[in-house]
């Protein structure tokens, strides 16, 4: 039975209340937390007198707190297993009077951020908020094809639950520019620097940074194909004066397309646009903020969700050179398990050896039946319109295997046969890391011949692949820790061991391996050849 005391006037119990009854009061002061944020809001935009009337306070009541937690003058959660007891307890929220009124606040969607209403859900329980204007770009034929092109591609033939959609990432990672926008916009030299137009700028941008990619745009692009347009290029076409979505950027939000353009392709070079480009693409951008984590859900592995992000964006400063992003010492381990995770997705998912195999038989296949395609028209139609075509120009010629075994009615993807890193078979790693395609597919046939007389069979020129790095590295993840006591800034490398082994060197070279893959009716006989990968540096 739950004894009771009272002390200065409050009741205590000495018993900890029901964990659901916890859980329960816990959202009603996160509630309560958001509406006072709103009210806050909606009061310092012009309404005469403090919010909810009365003294220019707000009550809280009904929560639980723990005296054993020091700092009762704020509200926080209950938390259960601390010494000291919980009491029911009421606090004031103080009257925002004195508070300065976030710069950006005029913007409606950072107005409806936490605003429970007016908004559009995507996984896992995201609320985005989707006022008019928002709408009307999302509503538009450019962005609407996005929701027909998957974010990971081929990886699902590996992890099936990886059919997200670059539709849903781009909301995604809208979201996330709000919540940037909200933390950012409380820094001074932000305030100077990013005006409400700038960050509305921001916001479309981050809605259209994908609208220029198309089915399978990454392992067509990192082929790096001389005819190959740039997808920057479509994102221009779409965004052009004839197009609905740049009437839509005009008449609802008052931006001008080529200002979007600018931030998605670099054209101008001031700090301002810098700093929104730093937002968009960098070391810890709104971008890689959403992929890892939705990625990570959709895959079904919980590896690029193991770092702390609210924590992350709860640090971001602004930089020494004031154009772009740093940290404050605080988010310094958010920040290394933000690393760690982008490099075990890489590791275990995006890089995994069958995702590889299947993207490597695409790309085998699209080299080769690529001859007489528009490539403008081919980059406008959807995942399917793109798999049919290929299909059919893969009928009856050496791709078939390779197009049918990806997207057919039966998977039958090839299988590994050798393998090189730096530590493991290194020669061979040396000799095909970031060559060029042309020349990972004429060795790759030339292999097929000279490896068929090793088994005594005749193999065909697309029955042995060869999966290597491209020519690019990953973006390093290059950021500055801010002290605030000291007032200095310090690279993230010099201070984590962790980012430095993990955000460059290992990343490149222990990640992104050399992989030779054979058809599986002959991988066999050639995985049990004595010594192939000596074998095979032989032969190159």
């Amino acid at each position: 039975m739950t004894r009771r005391r009272r002390s200065e006037g409050v009741l205590h119990a000495t018993a900890e209340p029901d964990r659901s009854q916890v859980d329960d009061l816990n959202r009603k002061v996160e509630a309560e937390r958001r509406d006072l944020r709103v009210a806050q809001a909606l009061w310092m935009q012009g309404h005469s007198g403090p919010p909810h009337g009365g003294t220019g306070a707000l009550r809280h009541t009904g929560a639980l707190r723990h005296t054993g937690t020091p700092g009762h003058e704020m509200p926080h959660l209950v938390r259960g297993g601390k010494v000291g007891h919980w009491e029911p307890f009421s606090f004031f929220a103080p009257d925002p009077e004195p508070l300065m009124p976030h710069p950006l606040l005029r913007i409606p969607e950072l107005l409806r951020l936490d605003a429970g209403q007016g908004i559009v859900r995507i996984p896992a329980e995201v609320d985005v908020p989707f006022t008019r204007r928002v709408q009307a770009i999302v509503d538009t034929a450019e962005f609407r094809r996005l929701s027909q092109i998957t974010q990971l591609g081929l990886v699902s033939r590996v992890y099936p639950g990886a059919m997200h959609t670059r539709f849903e990432h781009a909301l995604g990672v809208f979201h996330n520019a709000l919540r940037y926008l909200w933390q950012l916009g409380k820094d001074k030299r932000f305030q100077d620097l990013i005006d409400p137009h700038s960050a509305e700028v921001l916001m479309a941008a981050a809605l259209l940074h994908d609208l220029g990619h198309w089915p399978f745009c990454h392992p067509i692009e990192d082929m790096g194909l001389p005819e190959l347009p740039p997808h920057e290029e479509f994102a221009a076409e779409f965004l052009s004066p004839n197009r609905e979505l740049a009437e839509v950027l005009q008449t609802e939000w008052d931006i001008d397309p080529e200002e979007v353009l600018d931030v998605l392709v670099a054209r101008t070079n001031t700090p301002r646009l810098r700093m929104l480009r730093s937002i968009l693409s960098g070391p810890i951008d709104i971008d890689k903020m959403d992929y890892l984590e939705r990625d990570s859900l959709h895959c079904g592995v919980p590896y690029g969700r193991n770092f702390d992000k609210n924590r992350l964006i709860q640090s971001l400063v602004v930089n020494e050179a004031g154009d772009g992003l740093a940290i404050s010492s605080k988010g310094k381990t958010a920040a290394e398990l933000m690393v760690f995770a982008r490099y075990v997705m890489f590791s275990e998912v995006y890089w995994h050896h069958a995702v590889r195999s299947a993207t490597c038989m695409f790309a085998r296949a699209f080299f080769e039946l690529r001859g007489g395609m528009d490539f403008r028209e081919l980059f406008q139609m959807s995942e399917d319109q793109t798999i049919l075509l290929l299909r059919a120009r893969a009928r009856g010629t050496p791709c078939e295997p390779l197009v049918e075994g990806v997207f057919g009615r039966k998977r039958c993807l090839y299988k590994r046969v050798v393998e090189a890193s730096v530590m493991h078979n290194p020669e061979l790693h040396a000799r095909l890391a970031r060559q060029p395609f042309d020349v990972l597919a004429r060795s790759a046939a030339m292999l097929a011949q000279r490896l068929g007389q090793q088994i005594g069979e005749t193999l065909s020129p697309t029955d042995v692949l060869i999966d290597g790095p491209p020519r690019h590295r990953e973006v390093e993840f290059k950021v500055d820790l801010y002290y605030a006591k000291e007032q200095k800034y310090r690279p993230l490398q010099e201070a984590s061991p962790v980012v430095a082994a993990l955000a460059h060197t290992q990343f490149d070279e222990y990640v992104k391996r050399v992989r030779i893959y054979a058809h599986p009716r002959c991988a066999k006989k050639l995985a049990a050849l004595p010594n192939l990968a000596g074998l095979i540096t032989g032969m190159l």
